[in-house]
C-alpha cells in the first residue's frame, strides 16, 4: 500500500516554498557562507564571483561569504 508522506510527516516539504518575513523563498534550501577567495586582490568581487553564485542561484537562499572593512584585515590573499 503506497504511503502519502504529507499524511505521515508534519515536517513541510525541503522543496517547498517558505516566507521569510517580506521574502518568498522559492524552497527551503539554504546554502551556508563558505570562502571561495573568488573576489580580485582588491577584494571587490569580480565576473568570477557572479558567475559561481549564478551557477547556485536556484537554491532557495544563499548567504554570501565575508568580506573585510580594512585591506590589513584580510587573512588570505
Amino acid at each position: 500500500m503506497p504511503v502519502n508522506i504529507s499524511e505521515v510527516s508534519p515536517v513541510p516539504s525541503l522543496f517547498s516554498s517558505v516566507s521569510l518575513g517580506k521574502i518568498e523563498l522559492a524552497n527551503r534550501i539554504v546554502m551556508a557562507p563558505l570562502t571561495r577567495v573568488r573576489a580580485g586582490s582588491s577584494g571587490i568581487p569580480g565576473d568570477l564571483m557572479v558567475e559561481y553564485y549564478r551557477q547556485r542561484a536556484s537554491v532557495g537562499m544563499i548567504i554570501t561569504e565575508g568580506t573585510y572593512p580594512d585591506h590589513a584585515s584580510q587573512g588570505y590573499v
